[in-house]
């Protein structure tokens, strides 16, 4: 594994204890599709840090590439989709976000059973 930090080193540390989320962590670091793997870190993150807890999609874009920007609008669309699917839920402050409603700026995505937030 690779000595990074931040989102990267923590989806290798959930791979490496094969807590919550450690098959989507396995998937992330994979070679994969970046659609996939983008995917598989918003899984892996959300179920790793648990209920009151979230991540952003630039944490799932960061654990995927330094140059991590330009897939930013692709991992918040993936939290689009997964809250479609009752996956996840987006907050933005104290406001669930409706994933077909019109909203900008910073958004959380949290375990879909998590009432805090």
């Amino acid at each position: 594994m690779t000595s990074r930090s931040g989102p990267r080193r923590e989806l290798e540390r959930i791979l490496e204890n094969a807590g919550p989320g450690a098959v989507h962590a396995r998937t992330a670091l994979g070679t994969g599709p970046v659609p996939d793997r983008l995917r598989a870190a918003i899984l892996a993150l959300v179920f790793a840090r648990g209920e009151g807890g979230s991540c952003c999609p630039s944490d799932a874009a960061r654990a995927l590439a330094d140059e991590w920007r330009p897939l930013l609008p692709r991992a918040r669309e993936l939290a689009r989709e997964l809250a479609r699917a009752g996956e996840v839920r987006l907050t933005q402050g104290n406001r669930s976000l409706d994933p077909d409603g019109e909203w900008a700026g910073p958004i959380r995505i949290r375990p879909a059973g998590d009432a805090h937030g």
